[in-house]
């Protein structure tokens, strides 16, 4: 068999099987003798070394106290969030969205007006006094750059403040961040090396992601797909690790739940996996026009002194807006929601899906700070339950939710330029969709690849600060000078094809 298989490989080549990997496992392992067969280990390519990061005990004992911190300050942030969003639309229970609907139409202005001033002159005096200073999580795992805890809780606190009073951001930026922040810090307090850094700041970004949305796998599928860029043992299994311990931290506040409750577990139909194979491209088109609008404002966005008045102009162009469509406010979990239970009507899907997503570039313009996880999220579930209805008057028979669960996912993977993080942050945040399995990774993959057939970037490499040498870039070029002027090289999914 060995024969018939070298002489496919030519005359004279030799059959790949037959030669030992060359690869070294490191740290060497406890059993020194090989199996029978005399093959090593790390004939599987994920079984060799540690890669840039040594995994070694110091490191994992940062990666514990990572994945608590992580969880204590999604604690703290979701608490902050919580009590802001109580006082400032005056309700005691129920949900965010339910709070917001039954406030009086004046209420709703003022808090985002006093969001408006808050974030107006905190961001102005925060940016002044840490001139400088770092509090970008992607940056910091992608490039290596030094975060700023200062400037990064002041970040924080502010985001989680205006979000609490209805601006149209994602509540993950803030924990995502001091979860980064939490592993730079341990890693220099430590003398943890380049390579450790990197993947520290990166678990400790999925963490906060994870402890927050009780999405464990999803965090560390985040820290793996997204911050570092590859799916390896040596990252996964830290990651996997980070993730989980802040997850079970963040119970001590946080229930152990699915985000969305109470959505149907939805059986597969033939219907909708034809329609995620024409819905996917499309949803993938929207994608790149959404973050490429991310991109424009994020560049373009307010700084200086306009800081002290931008956001509170933005802010009531939102709270005009919101009193006609109350579920602009805040991060966009009742839109989701609904769409997934499928209680929306076509009209006001049609409305959410082309509002939501300027209300949000609108507030990102304005200088606040804020996650674009959830908004991306609900645009996609409106997306696709607008698109369900439209196909349910050819092809009958398929509950909207269904549409909205797939329409999320692919809006998620090809916003992210993440599929795998997508679709599991989907099936975890609302504990169901298994039944729409190939429908969703259809839709979701078409979605992805053709966001990054077309342009490439994500909602997170789209809102990179400008390098002074990127002023006049030709398209296509930007990554590779970016490159060029760093001296390393970029995140994959910012690197040119």
């Amino acid at each position: 068999m060995a024969s018939e298989l070298g002489a496919s490989y030519g005359v004279g080549m030799p059959d790949p099987a037959d030669r030992p990997s060359e690869r070294v496992r490191v740290p060497p392992p406890l059993i020194s003798r090989r199996i029978a067969s005399g093959r090593g280990a790390t004939e599987q390519p994920n079984a060799g070394g540690d890669g840039e990061a040594a995994l070694t005990p110091r490191f994992w004992g940062a990666v514990l106290f990572t994945g608590v911190a992580a969880g204590l300050f999604g604690v703290a942030m979701m608490a902050l969030l919580t009590t802001v969003e109580h006082i400032g639309f005056g309700y005691d229970s129920g949900s965010f969205a339910s709070g917001v609907e039954q406030a009086s139409g004046l209420r709703r202005a003022v808090a985002l007006a006093v969001a408006g001033v808050i974030g107006g002159v905190g961001w102005y005096l925060l940016r002044r006094f840490t001139r400088g200073q770092r509090a970008e999580a992607d940056e910091a795992a992608w490039f290596g750059s030094a975060l700023s805890w200062p400037r990064s809780l002041g970040t924080s606190v502010l985001s989680e403040i205006v979000i609490g009073l209805g601006a149209s951001l994602g509540r993950e930026a803030a924990p995502k961040l001091m979860g980064a922040v939490s592993g730079s810090v341990l890693a220099r307090w430590t003398g943890m090396d380049a390579g450790q850094r990197r993947l520290l700041v990166a678990c400790g970004a999925g963490a906060g992601l994870a402890a927050v949305y009780d999405v464990p796998l999803a965090g560390a599928l985040f820290t793996a797909e997204i911050m570092i860029g590859v799916i390896t043992l040596p990252v996964a299994l830290p990651a996997l690790v980070c993730s989980g311990v802040a997850t079970v931290t963040a119970w001590v506040y946080l229930p152990a739940q699915a985000t969305y409750l109470g959505v149907p577990d939805y059986a597969f139909t033939p219907s909708a996996l034809v329609w995620a194979m024409l819905a996917g491209p499309v949803i993938g088109l929207v994608a790149v026009a959404f973050i490429r609008m991310v991109a424009v404002v994020s560049h373009h966005r307010a700084s200086g002194r306009l800081v002290l008045v931008a956001p509170l102009v933005a802010f009531g162009v939102l709270a005009g807006v919101g009193q006609v469509f109350p579920q602009l406010f805040g991060n966009g979990k009742g839109i989701a929601l609904d769409a997934f239970l499928g209680t929306t009507g076509v009209w006001l899907l049609l409305a959410l899906f082309v509002l939501k997503p300027l209300v949000t570039a609108l507030c990102l313009g304005s200088g606040a700070s804020g996650g674009l996880l959830t908004p991306t999220l609900a645009t996609g579930a409106a997306l696709g339950g607008l698109l369900g209805i439209v196909w349910s008057a050819l092809w009958p028979g398929t509950p909207v939710g269904v549409f909205a669960l797939v329409g999320a996912a692919a809006m998620l993977g090809a916003g992210m330029q993440a599929p795998l993080t997508a679709l599991v942050l989907v099936l975890e945040l609302t504990g169901t969709g298994f039944g729409l399995t190939v429908p969703l990774v259809v839709a979701t993959a078409l979605a992805t690849a053709v966001a990054r057939r077309v342009d490439g970037y994500s909602i997170y490499s789209g809102r990179l600060a400008a390098l002074p040498s990127s002023v006049g870039r030709s398209e296509g070029a930007g990554e590779g000078l970016q490159s060029e002027a760093r001296g390393r090289d970029q995140h994959p999914q910012n690197r040119a094809e």
